[in-house]
């Protein structure tokens, strides 16, 4: 860093200073990171002509070892540790790769139950998921109680009573609305509609109030999802530790690219907590499915208890959208990261000049 001299004493420059307020470890510098190094990924795949998700399954343990940054996790993850869970992972994954070249990764649907939606909406939306064939269904919770019940109510008899992977069942997602104490009161009364989890109950920075709140619903056979928030390898290792977690969240552009999640994906398999993905902003599904495709392959070797969010929007911007088939993300086969947008919807959306701004700006100062 560039130095500036005032009176004799050295002070930082204005971009260290901003940088030493930011962090390095914290949210901005990682979305940063993972915008530049998801585009260098989804070159390299496309120099292989290959996806991403198959670029990580071909690639040998030891040159993925060295695509970690193992700083402030070797007191859960060493080195060693990572190449011994990816040789494991050898066994039985050119199986595991026919298997999801066949049938794809179990997904989940959020695309029915968002608050606001009015019941007929709701049930609407559910009754065509249903005829669709998907058969996992998140709920959005947090902003009343007794609309909460109702609207639980009416998904749980829509889709039965079961509560497996295999069946129907339903998850929820507070967005972080509740106090520690007022998510463990709030989930206790809607247990009886038997979530598979409660997804960030309370502020994503809060590792021990989420154990806290894991703590008093495991009991309920309500688990724990977060993730999608975490800005870095240690937030996730600390929820490991905390047993705060029973389902981890990665998100493909919150953490420092496929390097960052390569970390969290094996810390998460040397604590046997099961990886479920965030996928709900533009391109994340497109980019996530890469991730747990080969999580799946390479690195758990199973499926029990995991399934990846799924939102039915925004697809029609890029140009290799997902491939949902039985309600299972297919593996993409194009090279690359899926992430290419097409270049009308990229002009469409360009700031300042582009039709969509046009419109916003000039009814933004009106």
């Amino acid at each position: 860093m560039q130095k500036m001299e005032s009176r004799g004493v050295e002070l930082p420059s204005l971009w260290e200073k901003a940088l030493k307020l930011i962090g390095p470890e914290k949210g901005v510098v990682h979305l940063a990171t993972a915008a530049v190094l998801n585009a260098v990924w989804d070159l390299w795949a496309k120099q292989e002509g290959k996806p991403v998700w198959k670029l990580l399954v071909d690639m040998d343990p030891r040159t993925l070892v060295s695509c970690i940054d193992f700083r402030y996790i070797t007191d859960v993850l060493t080195e060693e540790d990572a190449l011994e869970i990816l040789q494991k992972g050898q066994v039985g994954k050119k199986e595991r790769e026919k298997q999801m070249l066949a049938q794809g990764y179990p997904a989940y649907t959020t695309s029915c139950a968002w608050l606001g939606y009015s019941d007929d909406t709701l049930k609407q939306l559910c009754a065509q998921a249903l005829k669709d064939g998907w058969t996992r269904f998140k709920v959005k919770v947090g902003a009343d109680l007794q609309d909460d019940m109702r609207r639980c109510q009416i998904i749980r008899d829509m889709i039965g009573p079961e509560k497996t992977l295999s069946l129907f069942l339903q998850m929820m997602d507070a967005n972080q609305r509740w106090d520690v104490p007022e998510a463990v009161e709030w989930m206790s009364k809607l247990a009886k509609f038997k979530p598979l989890w409660i997804e960030e109950p309370t502020s994503p920075d809060d590792i021990l109030g989420h154990a806290t709140i894991s703590k008093a619903l495991v009991p309920l056979g309500i688990g724990i999802a977060t993730g999608e928030q975490c800005h870095n390898r240690v937030i996730f290792k600390q929820l490991l530790q905390a047993k705060a977690l029973q389902f981890l969240q990665i998100d493909s552009c919150r953490l420092g690219s496929v390097n960052e999640n390569l970390s969290v994906l094996l810390m998460a398999k040397k604590f046997e907590i099961p990886v479920c993905p965030h996928a709900g902003g533009v391109g994340l599904c497109e980019l996530v499915q890469h991730l747990i495709i080969f999580d799946y392959i390479s690195v758990s070797a199973s499926l029990e208890n995991r399934v990846c969010e799924y939102v039915d929007h925004l697809h029609e911007h890029f140009k290799y959208p997902v491939m949902i088939q039985r309600a299972s993300y297919m593996p993409p086969k194009d090279p690359g990261y899926s992430t290419e947008m097409k270049e009308e919807s990229v002009k469409k959306h360009q700031y300042p000049d582009g039709e969509v701004w046009k419109k916003l700006l000039p009814a933004q100062e009106n």
